[in-house]
């Protein structure tokens, strides 16, 4: 049986598709591939989401933003989308789901307890899927 492989997605992927491979690496080890990819990427990993993740012993402060890539997309057994914004065209053979995070900024909540909360509930999401792909 191959290792299951997962592509995260959000728009700049500077920001929540990093904390959300950051995380999957944590949780599953080398248990399962993991990629992430902006749909218009940006020009570097968001700080505050590095610094919160380091809060939580993963470094993804030498990530760098990119750009979605077709073959990917189709090689991977999993692609999740982070948020309503970033859109992925389904592809035969691979899955998606959406994940619709947290935005504290919708309630005042800014700056780095936003991202807290945003870390916190991609982390619970990771965690899940984590066990679905390495079970």
């Amino acid at each position: 049986m191959s290792k299951p492989s997962v592509l995260f997605v959000c728009v700049k992927n500077g920001g929540k598709s990093q904390m959300a491979a950051g995380l999957m690496r944590k949780a599953a080890g080398d248990q399962v591939d993991v990629y992430s990819a902006g749909t218009k990427p940006g020009d570097a990993v968001n700080a505050l989401s590095a610094e919160t993740l380091l809060e939580v012993g993963v470094d993804i402060s030498g990530e760098t933003p990119t750009l979605i890539d077709p073959q990917l997309v189709r090689n991977v057994d999993l692609v999740v989308t982070l948020g309503s914004e970033a859109k992925v065209d389904p592809v035969a053979g691979t899955d998606f789901e959406n994940w619709d995070t947290d935005e504290p900024s919708e309630r005042g909540i800014d700056g780095i307890e936003r991202m807290r909360l945003v870390r916190d509930d991609i982390a619970a999401r990771v965690d899940a899927l984590a066990g679905r792909l390495t079970t």
